[in-house]
């Protein structure tokens, strides 16, 4: 009986060392081309920045941990991302209804996929409006509807995702589009109109113009803000074109006198601004909702939580103390 040859065994293991560095070497090339895919399916689904980074990476540690090589990468990848994102916001709900004020997505100041065929689709559907109308949907109908709408999967895919049957993904997709019909954002005016339409908000904002702002908002204009009791917000929604642009004029004025700055931006694809404060903290971020060439409402996310994925955020009680110190002396 021949003996085993140590030179041949070591080459054996090599081999295999090396098939399993390429494997992994593999995955990890497919899972970065999809990365973006993931992130933005879980963004929608659950409407938190932290939330879908979270899910993403387990999502590949499941995928790394695999024995097995899926049929498909992107349906694979695809149905756990979603799996993982339907449970995160069944547990999230409970949290969203004990929150304090109103609660609104974090903002996203550019969304990783790009897709020229659902370009439409994809700017929607990631506008905070539309965030907000999915929170209105079960976290199935939510899903269903992100998939299929959005992403344009195929039934079987969607099924497959959600554990459901075709027939029964079908009738989720239908309740989910008629809750939301009636008020879903849709971007009637032009790119080039929105930005030509931020750029005049925001010279009027920082010039304090409230004339010029005020022809620019709807006449039933609203300005909420979502502080989750950790920074200063409004008792209520402000409602109104002459209220709304007379407090943006005086609040921006209370900000210009402690230093604080704002950069506009894109804020979920329509026009919106960072505020940061004199050592570069990010203290809000202002984003606009844009109806028919006005602005409809304005959004002050102002919760220091929902802002650290942009970096360094400022301290809002401190501004607000700041402010109220420079009005004083101002009297």
């Amino acid at each position: 009986m021949r003996e085993t040859d140590p030179a041949d065994t070591a080459a054996t293991s090599d081999a295999a060392d090396r098939a399993d560095s390429s494997d992994a070497d593999d995955r990890v090339a497919e899972f970065e081309e999809l990365r973006p895919l993931l992130f933005s399916i879980s963004y929608r689904v659950l409407g938190s920045v932290g939330e879908a980074e979270d899910a993403v990476q387990e999502t590949w540690l499941r995928f790394a941990g695999s024995t097995t090589r899926p049929a498909s990468t992107k349906a694979f990848l695809s149905t756990t991302v979603t799996r993982i994102s339907i449970d995160v916001l069944r547990s999230a709900r409970v949290r969203r209804e004990e929150y304090v004020g109103p609660w609104f997505p974090e903002p996203l100041l550019h969304d990783p996929y790009e897709d020229p065929a659902r370009s439409v689709e994809l700017a929607e559907s990631v506008s905070l409006a539309a965030l907000m109308l999915l929170e209105r949907l079960s976290p199935l109908e939510r899903a269903v509807f992100v998939l299929r709408d959005v992403f344009a999967f195929g039934f079987d895919e969607v099924a497959v995702a959600v554990q459901r049957s075709e027939s029964a993904c079908r009738q989720l997709l239908v309740r989910a589009r008629r809750h939301m019909a009636d008020e879903r954002p849709r971007f009637e005016t032009t790119g080039r109109e929105r930005r030509e339409l931020a750029t005049r908000f925001f010279d009027a904002l920082r010039d304090g113009d409230v004339g010029g702002l005020r022809e620019l908002l709807s006449a039933d204009v609203r300005l909420v803000g979502d502080s989750g009791g950790k920074a200063p917000r409004f008792a209520q929604p402000i409602t109104g074109a002459e209220h709304v642009a007379r407090l943006l004029g005086m609040g921006v004025d209370g900000l210009h006198r402690i230093g604080v700055t704002f950069e506009p931006r894109e804020v979920n694809g329509q026009p919106g601004a960072v505020f940061r404060d004199r050592e570069g903290g990010i203290l809000q971020v202002l984003a606009l909702d844009v109806r028919e060439g006005r602005v409809r409402t304005v959004l002050g996310l102002l919760n220091p939580d929902k802002l650290r994925h942009l970096g360094p955020v400022a301290d809002p009680w401190a501004a607000s103390r700041e402010m109220k110190q420079a009005r004083r002396r101002r009297t």
